[in-house]
């Protein structure tokens, strides 16, 4: 449970971070909360040689407004996400996601940028930031770009990040006044990851839904976007008969690894039941 060695770097802006990401290649990695890697590090199944920690950056904290999106900056923390008047008004489903992770202590240091960039399946951000449409900025040795999130994700661990690059804020879209949300997340116990977790956003209008977005937690490599359960949806008033359909839809697309938190059937089937709880409790909201 030690970390092997490792030198230390604290740049002081998003340049000198990726000055040292480029520099030093392969052996070195990004500290943001440092929740995944530092219990990798202990367990020796991450062996960096340098550890780039990215705290002393001001630039890359942060929540504000820009037209008609929400920035928020990567090292922003879930704490903070929870403290913003700005997220519970304009975006309380992100509100409501921070609070079901780990517990406090790990809300006080984990930031947003580090729960949606490592490429974690188990992470509940990324799949949020899927239904909302969100859009990474990343800056790297080639300057800077964006990526929307649903382009972002490529395996287990394996994102869009090339060599060098680091994820500097997340941009999301302002979401409709009169919108349903709900985060719905099975979990063995307080601070684990979820067996099976679903995000929903949705409109309702003249008691049916309008629009919607399906985002599923730990039930495949990636997030996913349940993209044909939220059609299965859309112009119903969400009967027992909808949302069975949709959930079965969602169901199809799972593909959750057996673990200790139960085989492939039962992962799947709970996922079903996530989706359906959140369709629910959303449709409830946005009456």
């Amino acid at each position: 449970m030690i970390p092997g060695p490792f030198s230390y770097h604290r740049p002081a802006s998003v340049a000198d971070a990726v000055k040292l990401l480029s520099k030093l290649g392969d052996e070195a990695r990004p500290l943001a909360g440092g929740h995944s890697l530092v219990p990798m590090m202990k367990l020796r199944l991450a062996t960096p040689e340098h550890l780039v920690d990215l705290h002393g950056i001001a630039g890359l904290k942060g929540i504000r407004r820009d037209g008609n999106k929400i920035v928020i900056g990567a090292m922003t923390t879930q704490h903070e996400l929870l403290a913003s008047d700005v997220i519970k008004t304009s975006l309380p489903i992100l509100h409501e996601t921070a609070l079901l992770i780990a517990d406090p202590q790990v809300r006080y240091r984990g930031t947003l940028g580090g729960n949606v960039a490592n490429g974690d399946p188990g992470n509940d951000m990324p799949a949020l930031m899927l239904v909302l449409g969100a859009v990474y900025r990343l800056e790297g040795p080639g300057g800077g770009r964006d990526i929307a999130a649903s382009e972002f994700y490529q395996g287990a661990y394996f994102t869009a990040l090339e060599p060098g690059e680091i994820l500097t804020s997340i941009s999301v879209p302002a979401v409709a006044a009169a919108h349903g949300y709900a985060y719905e997340k099975l979990k063995r116990k307080v601070g684990d990851y979820a067996t099976a977790a679903a995000a929903v956003v949705l409109t309702m209008a003249g008691g049916k839904v309008a629009t919607c977005a399906i985002g599923l937690t730990n039930l495949h490599e990636t997030p996913l976007l349940a993209t044909d359960a939220a059609n299965a949806v859309i112009g119903t008033s969400l009967d027992a008969a909808t949302l069975k359909k949709a959930a079965a839809a969602a169901v199809a697309i799972m593909s959750p690894a057996a673990d200790a938190r139960g085989p492939v059937e039962y992962r799947k089937h709970v996922g079903g039941i996530m989706v359906t709880r959140a369709l629910q409790r959303a449709a409830a909201r946005a009456s």
